[in-house]
Order: C-alpha cells, then structure tokens, then sequence
C-alpha cells in the first residue's frame, strides 16, 4: 500500500489525481491543510509519496510550489495530467429554486463564471477547497447552500448534483507532479523509461546567457516543452529558470547537462521520470 500525502480532503482534485495516477492500486491518503504540510510529512516519513498541483491550463503555474520542490529535497518521480471538471450540488432536500448561495475555491468559481452568471441570485462564497465546501454544506446541514466541486465529491458527500460538467472552459487540465525521497525514488520509477526530466538553475547577469544554454540544449536534440523564471529574493534582476524537458536519448541528454554546467549557476535536476 502506497502512502500518498495530497493537499486537501478526501474527494478533492487531489485525491482524484492520486488514485488516478495509481490506479489499481491500494493508496492510503494523507489529507494536509497546506503544501508546505505535504512536504512536512514526506519529511518525517520517506515512504511517504506527495502529490502536488504545478501547473492550470488556465490559471497558470502555481509558483510557490515551485519553491517549495527546489527546497524540499524531494524528486519527481511521475506526472499526472487531470481533466478538470465542475459540478453544482446542494442537500438532498434542496434544488434550483431554494439555493441562495454557492461556495467553493475562488479558482472553482472563476472557471464557472459564466455559468454562474445565469443565476444572478445567487451569492458566490469564496472557501478554502472545493470538496471541502461539500463537506461543510453536508456536515453543518446549510440549507439553501450549493457547493462547486467534482462530482466524485459530491457523492461522497452525500450531496445532490444539481447540474455537471458547468465548467466554462472544457478544456481545462491540471498536471501534478508525484514526488518522493530520493532515496526511494528508485523503486517508484524505472529509470531507463524516464523520457522527461525538470531541473532548475540560476544564470550570471550576463548578456546571451540564457540563449546560450537553450542553444546547447537543441543542439543535443533536448526538447524544451516548459520554462517558468522566478526572481532571486535579495538579488536584484537575479532570476531562477524552472525548465521541463523532454528526450529519447538518455547519453546524449546526460551529456547536455555535463554541457550547460559550466553556463549556469546552482543548477538542479529535480527529477528525471516518465512524462505524460
């Protein structure tokens, strides 16, 4: 039985992705409040797998996280690309015409704008999940109350789906990174089937530096399929460069890191593992 510490309860986007990604699998989850908590926990327990959101095809990189991995001394050992999709629900006894308010994420009820724009009476209530909503409309019997969150949610919640799939957006993904101590990563991930790797580097405030290392990495035949720079805190105009890439050759991948050593500054593999 694999230990996965996702962020969130049970029925959020999280867990989805998890038993996912395991599918057919025995997982046992571990519900934290915060990322940093999920790190925590891989932390104090290496057997311990966490899986965390990186990255909206709407809302963007989720940049803490970012820094949360390059500190964290974890690996990535997989990825998991998750279709996200929303549903309204509310208490057994309720419906459209006894529904006054609708809680869930801010991000959850941005991506149903316009749904949510065809029932003008009704409140939008930011929260602090989306499962979590559910769980609270249930657990605390608020009547007149919806939640926006997954339908999986929802009926695990005992909670009535009012309407599915109200996502404005269908084609909206979250990817998620599975990550690991190094010391078991190993055993989660061959990797001679790795063809992806992530890394991290910082380069000198030079002219041409970071064209230079992109130059080097097409000229291995690397494919660059992400970059996302975060500013150095304390150093001006200093910028860490968060770099996806993908490759069919692992020598002449292993030689163009040997290659841009020398360019960069700090530089880091976080993890090399299957891409999806």
């Amino acid at each position: 039985m694999k230990r996965i510490a996702i962020q969130g309860i049970i029925g959020s986007f999280h867990d989805i992705a998890a038993h996912q990604f395991y599918e057919g699998e025995q997982i046992q989850l571990i519900c934290c409040q915060t990322f940093e908590e999920v790190f925590e926990k891989i932390k104090e327990d290496p057997t311990t797998i966490g899986m965390l959101a990186i990255e909206n095809t709407i809302a963007g990189s989720l940049l803490h996280n970012y820094e949360l991995l390059r500190d964290s001394n974890t690996t990535i050992v997989g990825e998991h690309k998750l279709h996200i999709q929303h549903s309204i629900n509310c208490l057994p006894e309720d419906d459209w015409d006894t529904i006054e308010e609708v809680h869930s994420h801010p991000v959850a009820l941005m991506q149903c704008r316009n749904f949510l724009s065809k029932y003008p009476h009704i409140k939008a209530v930011e929260d602090e999940d989306t499962a979590g909503s559910a769980e609270k409309i249930k657990r605390l019997h608020k009547k007149g109350c919806a939640a926006i969150c997954h339908s999986d949610a929802a009926r695990f919640y005992g909670m009535k789906v009012l309407e599915d799939a109200i996502e404005d957006n269908k084609h909206n993904y979250t990817r998620f990174l599975v990550v690991s101590n190094p010391m078991k990563a190993d055993f989660l991930r061959p990797l001679n089937e790795a063809d992806k790797a992530s890394l991290v580097f910082s380069l000198p405030h030079e002219e041409g530096s970071l064209s230079k290392v992109l130059t080097i990495l097409s000229f291995y035949g690397i494919n660059l399929t992400k970059i996302q720079s975060l500013p150095v805190i304390g150093h001006e105009w200093e910028y860490m460069f968060y770099v996806d890439v993908t490759y069919s050759d692992l020598i002449r991948y292993r030689q163009s890191i040997d290659a841009i050593i020398p360019l960069t500054k700090e530089l880091k593999i976080l993890g090399e593992y299957k891409g999806k």
